[in-house]
């Protein structure tokens, strides 16, 4: 690149950008904390600079001429590259300390994070995080959480996703009450179980259909819309309930309904903004949930 070529100052282009985005001098100057005449000062010597006229007045305000809007879109796309210069900067400086979001299923926030987390502060004591437990997921894009542990693989582009595992949803009860349905020896044993619906009792009882099982509503005598309030009526020995194995193996209290029937299979993934990369304490905390939950 003949850099004897670029004759202009960055600083006049920016001012020239916030006042084509802004459509005033005075609410450029605002955004940019000048005073006005200071960023008309700016414009002027950028037009002398290039040798083009970039503004018009109409009225009160400004209009760009047919060379401002040509030059429009490549101011644009230097703002953009200077604020990733920026981010990158800070990512490279910021001490890993400050505040991280996680979205997650309840039944993980409340059953499989919590010792996860007592070693990420452990590690990282300056980093804080916020838990959002919710079985619907978080919008990153909009940056809801900033990272999230999901069911599916998400599609857009501008999110970054790791597959930690398939896992695999078991059914589960307390040994007294497994005890008292008798021999459990095949899937269509267990349509003498009662079973804790969880988020409405259609999804879970067509899919254990599909084994035989013959189900109908009045197998569900409880329905939640929450996992761990689905386990602790399973763990009164109220019915049996289905949970992710990594989490119902771990617990004593319960046991499998049948130790190799699995009725459903789903991945785990990882998801995180592409700006991670740009944050030193989103990367940390990123890197350690994905090894810790692998």
């Amino acid at each position: 690149m003949d850099w004897r070529s670029v004759t202009f100052d960055w600083n006049r282009v920016r001012a020239f950008l916030v006042t084509a985005e802004e459509g005033s001098l005075s609410a450029a100057a605002r955004a940019l904390g000048l005073a006005q005449p200071t960023l008309g000062r700016q414009v002027d010597a950028l037009e002398q600079e290039l040798g083009v006229a970039l503004f018009e007045r109409v009225g009160r305000g400004l209009r760009l001429t047919p060379a401002g809007h040509e030059l429009v879109a490549h101011a644009r796309a230097m703002g953009d590259a200077a604020g990733r210069l920026s981010l990158a900067a800070a990512g490279q400086s910021e001490a890993i300390a400050g505040e991280v979001s996680i979205s997650t299923s309840d039944a993980y926030a409340a059953m499989l994070l919590p010792p996860i987390l007592q070693r990420l502060h452990a590690a990282e004591p300056r980093i804080r995080i916020e838990v959002i437990a919710a079985n619907d997921p978080a919008d990153l894009l909009r940056r809801e959480a900033d990272i999230a542990i999901r069911n599916f693989r998400p599609e857009e582009p501008d999110l970054i996703a790791r597959k930690l595992r398939e896992a695999g949803a078991r059914l589960y009860g307390t040994p007294d009450y497994l005890d008292s349905l008798g021999p459990l020896r095949e899937p269509a044993d267990l349509g003498r179980a009662s079973f804790i619906g969880i988020e409405g009792a259609g999804m879970l009882m067509a899919r254990l259909n599909q084994f035989g099982l013959g189900l109908t509503e009045a197998h569900f005598p409880f329905r939640c819309a929450s996992y761990p309030a689905m386990w602790a009526l399973v763990k009164q020995g109220l019915g049996l309930g289905i949970l992710d194995d990594r989490l119902g193996d771990a617990d004593p209290a319960v046991r499998r309904a049948l130790p190799e029937f699995v009725p459903v299979t789903f991945p785990v993934w990882l998801v995180a903004h592409r700006d991670i990369h740009r944050s030193r304490r989103l990367r940390v905390v990123f890197d350690f949930l994905a090894e810790a939950l692998r």
